[in-house]
């Protein structure tokens, strides 16, 4: 029986059995006290022994034990139970074991990244880490969207950013140096990529299927050693068929409170230890954002408020630049004072696909932006014009061919359509409250890094 499971039973003296990892021993004169954790939840449970137990001597923290004993009344403030032990048997020594105090840097966790996770901090991120995904499916699946799996290798860059990693099958040992390399003999028979997003195939079931979703790994090839980056992470990308700007709006507002409430309610031992540990108030600014009204405002709207304010950025504000995190936090927490969705960016700033304005000069995308963090999630109406798309692509030099399938959407019986992304491990990092991006996914890709 899992330790979440015995911390809520009643019964006083039924015989249990306890698997987990020893987090600590104590000594006293008649009695050693031994907490076991098996990651199920925050809490550990202590078991209690006679001091005459020979496998006791060789306990240290790291190892992995079982305890057989009956469940008793526990006199430690916070815990009603505790196991009065019987026997114990040592499963796998942990000699040297490296996490042996109770605080360890960030910086140290992450270069045992294979360990981190037996830690308090990163047990309840991977936990909330796994009820959200399964919240995700959920909050789809109730709405009649269709779950697809869009390919991780593809010949095309959805953002148009060309920051991808290439897949080959060729000996780029043998190919170094020498002139350009044939692609037909490699096994696509043209270059190949790490997708970057499965939003233009998600496109294309959306215009089968109305409403799908994808969720899976992306890669982007950016030299960002930075808190917010990372080269492999999980994206949501919803898709909606006869869905406009507002439709998308309102889903993207839908589909946050939901995830918010979700982590209020299913985590909340590991949000409370969030909440007093790593990021204090980060429970109530989950909830302010499932209680507030999203504010909407243009991009135009959103640049003369900032400019108003203009000296306390290091970055200055101006009509066709891209709003930088210090530009959404202040919208949210000084103009906004909760969620804000901005609209009608100017196109040169956005992807090719969004849907134009009739001024010419805007495209009808949004962004989502929450107090402490900034952008969240950005989406757009499509374009379902095939006349726009090409003169758009064209007007960016792209190369029409390589994207003739997905005009063919234009093609053959068109309709508005919309859809947004989530980084999963934004939504992560967001509520757990965890400075680093790094932290909130199991095995970070970043430069120069992909020891594990």
């Amino acid at each position: 029986m899992l330790i979440k499971e015995l911390l809520r039973l009643e019964a006083e003296g039924q015989s249990i059995t306890v698997r987990g990892w020893v987090r600590t021993k104590r000594e006293l004169k008649n009695f050693i006290f031994v907490e076991v954790n098996d990651g199920s939840c925050l809490a550990s449970i202590q078991c209690t022994f006679d001091r005459n137990n020979d496998t006791l001597a060789a306990l240290g923290t790291g190892c992995s034990v079982e305890v057989k004993g009956k469940l008793a009344p526990s006199p430690s403030a916070g815990q009603r139970s505790e196991v009065a032990a019987e026997t114990i048997s040592l499963i796998g020594s942990a000699d040297n074991y490296p996490l042996q105090k109770k605080r360890h840097s960030m910086e140290f966790l992450r270069e045992i990244a294979h360990l981190r996770a037996r830690t308090n901090t990163f047990g309840a991120v991977a936990r909330t880490r796994s009820r959200l995904a399964f919240a995700v499916h959920e909050f789809f699946q109730n709405r009649d969207f269709h779950y697809i799996h869009t390919p991780i290798i593809t010949a095309n860059d959805a953002e148009g950013a060309g920051a991808m990693f290439q897949v080959t099958a060729l000996d780029m040992d043998k190919a170094s140096g020498l002139p350009p390399v044939d692609y037909s003999k490699d096994f696509f028979g043209k270059k190949a990529f790490l997708t970057v997003s499965g939003q233009l195939e998600a496109e294309t079931y959306a215009t089968a299927l109305s409403r799908v979703y994808t969720f899976g790994p992306t890669f982007r090839a950016e030299n960002s050693n930075t808190a917010r980056h990372l080269a492999e992470f999980w994206m949501i990308e919803p898709e909606v068929a006869f869905a406009d700007l507002e439709d998308n709006m309102r889903l993207a507002e839908d589909f946050l409170k939901f995830l918010f409430a979700t982590a209020m309610e299913k985590c909340a031992e590991d949000l409370a230890f969030f909440d007093a540990r790593i990021q204090k108030g980060v429970a109530d600014t989950l909830r302010k954002v499932v209680e507030s009204r999203f504010v909407h405002i243009t991009y135009t709207e959103a640049v003369k408020e900032l400019e108003k304010q203009s000296e306390k950025f290091e970055f200055k504000p101006f009509w066709g630049c891209d709003l930088q995190s210090e530009h959404e936090k202040f919208l949210t927490e000084s103009v906004a004072s909760g969620p804000v969705i901005v609209t009608d960016y100017p196109k040169e700033i956005k992807a090719f696909y969004m849907k134009m304005n009739d001024d010419g000069k805007t495209a009808r995308a949004m962004d989502v932006l929450v107090p402490r963090l900034g952008e969240i999630i950005g989406g757009s109406q499509r374009e379902d014009s095939l006349e726009l798309l090409e003169s758009r692509m064209a007007e960016l030099g792209m190369n029409v061919t390589d994207y003739s399938w997905y005009l063919d959407l234009r093609r053959f019986g068109a309709v508005p359509h919309s859809g947004f992304g989530m980084g999963f491990e934004r939504l992560i990092l967001y509520i757990t409250g965890m400075a680093n991006i790094r932290d909130v996914v199991p095995y970070p890709r970043a430069p120069g890094l992909v020891e594990f």
